[in-house]
């Protein structure tokens, strides 16, 4: 039962990350097409940028993009609150920054009294505070706290006299209190915490090309939990990814700087960002994808090719790879290993030939932007070594899928559903139609979803139909506890989910 509360909340938690690097993705397609443009080199080849109008418009742009990077904490702080929040989701969310802001205050106090020697620690001006930097962990605490205090008395109420003060508007109370004492200790915690980080950092990049291994294959193999944002999001956001001039974290150090200092120095970074990915997002399971099409029986050909058409085109543009991964995860768990070991190997490759080509996802988009607009960024190799994925992913898929005899299985309905689901009124049946293969709407607690899945919260797991989920266009489901479920829906899953809330809300 513990475990399943801890997969649980870990769940919870990657699932509240995507809001805030949805955002930091976006600006970052910003900051990248920008930061092109006014490179000198490009400047040079097209003087219209030159332009004082143009060339304005261009830097503010990539200004005002590369700010939102420096919020990282104070987003994560809102949004694992907002995230974590049962109800009142957006009192969570305002007591999620009021608790952010008490804590860098109060530990500011901390250090002002010098008590000891912070000396080792990272001090930084945040938010108009000159106060202890933990990067993206301090907007964590701050969120899983506020979160737990606003689901324990955002409902309290109090004698008359007070009751002004009972309910939401304690929340914002209770959570200044206590993270004003979270901010006074957190110096004295964070001090031996960030040798241990620092050397744990130092530990992953000193193994060289089989620490980068590690990564990627863990990266790939924790996709069915969810977990995967997670194991990202420390790499990120923190010093296990790297540090440079007091910068943490492998996407913020290169996104800070890959524009202001030689592309070289950002290449020990990039190796745990989108160019390891790359290799089997662009070719590798596009050709899978094509292997398991040739092999599927004539009668449900034509079914499997719309299928994998749609992953292979979410998976090249976007770098969104669970329609194709979960079209074959649960068939062929056997290949998917090798998928994960494939993904270790390619962001090893990219590192060891020197890629330096950064951002987030693995699609054409960050390729373009980050790689082929960057010079020296060697983008050529992610092509070499793509067409090399793309053989060996088409032959080991199609040898597995025909030693085996498997296939594809899609519902038969599944075109007709998704060729609809564009009328609202539709989607109201649909949204219906999920949630009785859900058990009904008293067997659902809670329900949110990511990118490209739903995660439920139910009461009884044998009230499931995974027949009817199917029909409505599942592609496989995920169990990580007893209580919680993520029903696979691909890029389509939001339209679903909010067509569910609005069945649970007003059906």
């Amino acid at each position: 039962m513990k475990k399943h509360k801890i997969m649980d909340f870990l769940s919870a938690l990657g699932r509240s990350l995507m809001m805030p690097i949805a955002a930091l993705a976006a600006s970052g397609v910003i900051l990248g097409i920008t930061g092109a443009l006014l490179k000198t080199q490009v400047l040079e080849t097209i003087p219209l940028l030159k332009q004082p109008v143009i060339f304005y418009i261009l830097n503010t742009l990539k200004t005002i993009s590369g700010i939102v990077f420096t919020l990282i904490p104070v987003l994560f702080a809102i949004s694992i609150s907002f995230g974590l929040a049962k109800e009142d989701k957006e009192i969570a969310a305002f007591a999620g920054f009021i608790g952010y802001y008490t804590f860098l205050v109060s530990a500011s106090c901390v250090l002002q009294s010098n008590v000891i020697n912070f000396d080792s620690l990272n001090i930084s001006t945040i938010l108009g505070v000159e106060t202890i930097d933990m990067g993206a962990v301090a907007g964590i605490i701050t969120g899983v706290t506020v979160a737990a205090l606003h689901n324990k008395y955002h409902k309290i109420e109090f004698p008359v006299g007070i009751a002004f003060y009972g309910g939401k508007r304690f929340v914002s109370i209770v959570v200044i209190l206590a993270m004003t004492l979270i901010g006074q200790i957190a110096p004295f915690i964070w001090q031996p915490i960030s040798y241990g980080i620092t050397f744990l950092g130092k530990a992953i990049s000193n193994s060289g090309a089989f620490g980068v291994f590690t990564f990627g294959f863990l990266e790939r193999l924790l996709i069915p939990t969810g977990l995967h944002h997670v194991l990202n999001g420390i790499f990120r956001t923190t010093a296990v990814g790297g540090v440079y001039e007091g910068i943490e974290g492998c996407l913020n150090i290169f996104l800070q700087f890959f524009d202001k200092v030689d592309i070289s120095e950002m290449t020990q970074f990039t190796r745990f960002l989108g160019q390891g990915k790359m290799p089997f997002m662009m070719f590798g399971l596009p050709a899978a994808a094509f292997a398991i099409y040739r092999t599927t029986p004539k009668e449900k050909s034509e079914k499997v090719k719309a299928l994998m058409i749609a992953g292979v085109a979410a998976s090249i543009i976007s770098g969104i790879t669970e329609p194709l991964e979960f079209a074959f995860m649960f068939i062929a768990p056997a290949i998917f290993v090798f998928h994960a070991v494939m993904g270790g190997i390619s962001f090893m490759l990219m590192s060891i030939l020197g890629v330096t080509v950064g951002n987030t996802g693995g699609g054409i988009i960050d390729f373009i932007i980050w790689g082929v607009l960057q010079p020296g960024s060697k983008w050529y190799w992610i092509i070499i070594v793509g067409v090399l994925y793309a053989i060996i992913y088409y032959f080991v898929f199609r040898w597995y899928f025909t030693k085996k005899n498997l296939s594809i299985d899609v519902a038969d309905n599944e075109n007709e559903l998704q060729e609809v689901s564009m009328d609202s009124k539709v989607d109201f049946s649909l949204g219906a139609e999920v949630i009785k293969g859900l058990g009904g709407k008293e067997n659902i607690t809670s329900i949110n979803n990511c990118i490209s899945r739903l995660r439920v919260d139910i009461i009884n797991m044998d009230k499931l139909d995974e027949d009817i989920l199917k029909r409505t266009g599942s592609m496989g489901i995920v169990r990580p506890s007893d209580t919680h479920i993520h029903v696979i829906y691909g890029p389509k899953v939001e339209k679903i989910a909010n067509a569910v809330k609005e069945v649970l809300k007003n059906g």
